[in-house]
């Protein structure tokens, strides 16, 4: 008989448990991943998605036959193919990891178990990293989080028993087809392999200086870890990266700044695990506000013209779509920037949360569900424990890129436009446009400045008619970040931490 496991987000060998487990019953083991259509047909799926996993299940397939086993790669149902293996070859258990995702990976995930149960086979998942399922007290998150993350790193097997006889598993694979087919020419490449180099290239060099340079478009392309798509397919375990991370922080010849940079970095583990952990404990969030009196803040259809923009990069805000083109090109932008386009999108925009949270996280080659969603809501103001972060897009700008020098590379009509006018460069006269460029350039969508003024009052009007202290206390208690047992909170909103420090993992 047979234990099958079913890789899904942690597409690795190495601290991989259900593995481990398998390997040491002796009995044939059949590595498996399935290629879901249905999944491939939600709105926050994209082609640039199925890239990266593609990248890393070829890495994945080549780990295994060097523990003389294989990947086998079908298209379907889960239970489909649960059912046929189960004819084929059958069927006594199936292990794998727990997965926090949207609606539609959770009802997969019930029909797996039915499934299990209807057949008299052992279904068991193990934790992957700090996101605890069925928390019953989010007070005491902090040290489960910290047992799991410490606790020891499992080696991959030396080698895996055989596959079952008769089973040949296929150097190719039938592709999905993404609800978004769209391309991206400077996706980071998938597996384990490129993820590992990168975490050593990061914790010996590129490290230093990471919590100061983190925040511009400029310098995070090289300062931060780029690790988060492989955190987000689990190519590389969370737990290893944290210790590994530790180790080198503390080792007695680091240096003092990068012992603090690693310090800087370790905490942003934690907020991975932080925002996930929202969604595990409600996972109505993919399509609700976590403050629910606050779901009506915006009734009335999305200004069209004004999404299509942001989309595309044409607010005529430079710094905005510098970041909008840079990330459809790339799949990737630094969080600060992740910010301020949603925050732009919801304030600025006027735009109802859900279509922009959508659009980011199909451009997004690291999507991670449990991240997104509860981010997207927080930068749109729509958590009731957090103060309202507005952008100002030319004061970003400003700070951020104050040579222009993002701007120019993703925005070729300013190429030519000087430093100091880059910015704004509606305030640019006719005779400058006709010196230095930019006549091409796209005016603004709005201005900005009172859009942000017109955004705060009116949802501190709504706030002051519909939202109650029972409900914000409810979202606090629930989702609200705090070591040890509640205390008594005088003062609403609050979640320790600044806004735009809560990481989505960078």
């Amino acid at each position: 008989m047979t234990t099958v496991v079913w890789f899904k987000r942690d597409l690795r060998t190495r601290d991989h448990g259900p593995l481990v487990a398998a390997a040491a019953l002796g009995e044939p083991v059949l590595p498996l991943f399935v290629v879901e259509p249905g999944y491939w047909q939600l709105p926050d799926t994209s082609e640039r998605h199925w890239g990266f996993i593609d990248d890393s299940l070829r890495d994945l397939k080549r780990q295994l036959r060097k523990l003389r086993s294989d990947l086998i790669v079908r298209g379907g149902s889960v239970t489909e193919i649960l059912t046929q293996l189960h004819k084929s070859v059958g069927v006594k258990r199936v292990f794998c990891h727990q997965e926090t995702g949207g609606q539609w990976t959770f009802e997969r995930d019930r029909s797996v178990v039915a499934w299990c149960d209807s057949h008299d086979i052992e279904f068991r998942e193990w934790q992957q990293f700090g996101v605890v399922r069925r928390l019953r007290d989010r007070d005491r998150w902090d040290d489960e989080w910290s047992r799991v993350m410490k606790a020891g790193i499992h080696d991959a097997p030396a080698q895996l028993p055989p596959l079952p006889a008769g089973m040949h598993a296929s150097s190719a694979w039938h592709p999905p087809q993404p609800a978004c087919n769209d391309a991206c020419p400077d996706r980071q490449a998938g597996g384990s392999t490129r993820g590992e180099n990168l975490l050593t290239s990061f914790l010996e060099r590129r490290c230093v200086g990471y919590q100061y340079n983190i925040s511009s478009p400029v310098t995070a392309v090289r300062a931060c870890s780029r690790l988060s798509p492989h955190i987000a397919y689990g190519t590389v375990s969370l737990r290893e990266i944290y210790q590994q991370a530790r180790a080198a922080g503390q080792h007695r010849n680091t240096l003092p700044r990068k012992q603090r940079s690693l310090t800087s970095f370790r905490s942003r583990l934690h907020w991975h695990c932080h925002f996930i952990q929202k969604l595990e404990d409600e996972p109505e969030l993919e399509f609700r506000a976590m403050h629910r009196e606050l779901e009506n803040l915006k009734n009335s259809p999305n200004d069209t013209e004004r999404l299509q923009r942001w989309q595309e990069g044409q607010t005529g805000w430079p710094l905005v779509d510098a970041c909008m083109r840079a990330l459809h090109h790339t799949g990737w932008i630094n969080f600060r920037m992740r910010a301020m386009l949603m925050a732009v999108a919801s304030y600025q925009l006027w735009l109802h949360w859900r279509e922009p949270a959508l659009h980011l996280a199909r451009q997004f080659t690291d999507f991670e569900p449990g991240i997104h969603y509860p981010q997207a809501q927080m930068q749109s103001g729509l958590t009731g424990i957090n103060a309202l972060r507005i952008y100002n897009p030319v004061l970003q700008s400003q700070k951020l890129d104050p040579d222009g020098e993002f701007v120019r590379r993703w925005l070729p009509e300013l190429a030519g436009v000087p430093a100091e006018m880059i910015h704004t460069p509606w305030l640019m006269t006719p005779a400058q446009k006709q010196r230095f460029g930019g006549n091409t350039y796209i005016s603004p969508v709005c201005d900005h400045e009172q859009a942000a003024r017109t955004a705060r009052r009116a949802i501190g009007e709504f706030r002051k008619q519909h939202v109650s202290r029972a409900e914000t206390e409810r979202v606090l208690k629930r989702h609200g970040s705090r070591k040890g047992p509640v205390q008594k909170r005088p003062t609403l909103p609050s979640d320790r931490g600044k806004p735009d420090q809560l990481s989505l993992f960078d």
